[in-house]
């Protein structure tokens, strides 16, 4: 999907040795009088490799100060060089705390680094670091996500956390979430579905409350699932019809779905309604299910059980 970033002139260390303390110490003392003087050359690569490097010292703390120095005080002038030691250190502790530098940073140039290193890192750490870098980087972030929850060869473990890295960018990204709502493939709309319901709990949003609404007729059970979950959650008293309709769904999850968003957003009506469907369902876990929304709606309502 995505190639490395080519290399250049990165100062490092003999393969696995780790960075001499003393001197990560007077070079981290060094950038940080130059910056607060206002004298940091952003344009010294051979001083800001130095500084990648600082970034495999086996001090946590100093880990972190040089970190913090990359990514808030020089910044995007760092990026570069952040980018080179994700896509090509071999000491996997510089890879991951590089990608955790990116994410402070935010630029977008490091967006296909970043889903390369997410895809096929052989650390675990990295990986999460760098989908945790593509979420905070945010809208540019949408379309290679995307693209990964398209392709039908990744795991449901990459593509899972792709959608928790849509979710976090959520409203920052409203619009291709909209379009990806109605894509062709079940991932993607799945995916849209569940950051949409972001949207809808975090604002009340009526675009994104409808978009719900159209996906209980989705022809994909988790995308139905989705939707019913996020509409109970807002309690959007516009989405009951469809809810009650879906009642009557063919799968079993989905009628349980259905029920319980009902259970959060039902009116008077809707307990006569669930009661009747509870008499004529003969799956023992659904009607188990169906109990629970009558007894939890009729406690919400102030409704007395007179058993009809």
């Amino acid at each position: 999907m995505t190639t490395p970033a080519p290399t250049f002139g990165r100062i490092t260390q003999p393969a696995g040795t780790p960075p001499d303390p003393k001197e990560m110490d007077a070079l981290l003392q060094r950038v940080c009088d130059l910056l607060q003087e206002g004298r940091f050359d952003t344009g010294d690569r051979d001083l800001i490799g130095q500084m990648v490097e600082g970034l495999g010292d086996t001090r946590g703390m100093v880990r972190l100060q040089f970190a913090e120095t990359l990514g808030k005080g020089i910044g995007k002038p760092a990026v570069p060089q952040l980018i080179d030691a994700l896509a090509n250190h071999e000491n996997p502790v510089v890879r991951r705390a590089s990608a955790k530098t990116l994410t402070l940073i935010r630029d977008p140039r490091a967006v296909p680094t970043l889903v390369n290193a997410f895809l096929h890192d052989e650390d675990t750490v990295v990986k999460g670091s760098s989908i945790g870098a593509l979420a905070d980087t945010g809208k540019p972030s949408v379309p290679v996500l995307l693209e990964v929850l398209s392709d039908p060869s990744q795991p449901e473990s990459i593509k899972g956390h792709a959608a928790w890295a849509l979710g976090v960018i959520g409203s920052d990204a409203a619009d291709e979430l909209f379009k990806a709502a109605v894509s062709d493939m079940d991932d993607v709309r799945q995916a849209a579905v569940g950051a949409i319901a972001g949207i809808a709990r975090e604002k009340q949003d009526q675009r994104a409350i409808a978009t719900l609404i159209a996906a209980l007729d989705d022809n994909n059970t988790e995308v139905r699932l989705e939707a019913a979950s996020a509409l109970g959650e807002v309690q959007s008293t516009a989405a009951r019809p469809k809810l009650i309709e879906h009642l009557a769904d063919s799968d079993s999850d989905v009628r349980k779905g259905m029920a319980l968003a009902l259970m959060k957003v039902g009116d008077r009506d809707t307990v006569s309604v669930l009661k009747g469907v509870l008499a004529k369902e003969a799956d023992p876990d659904i009607k188990r299910v169906m109990k629970l929304a009558v007894s939890q709606l009729q406690n919400r309502l102030g409704i007395t059980d007179t058993g009809d």
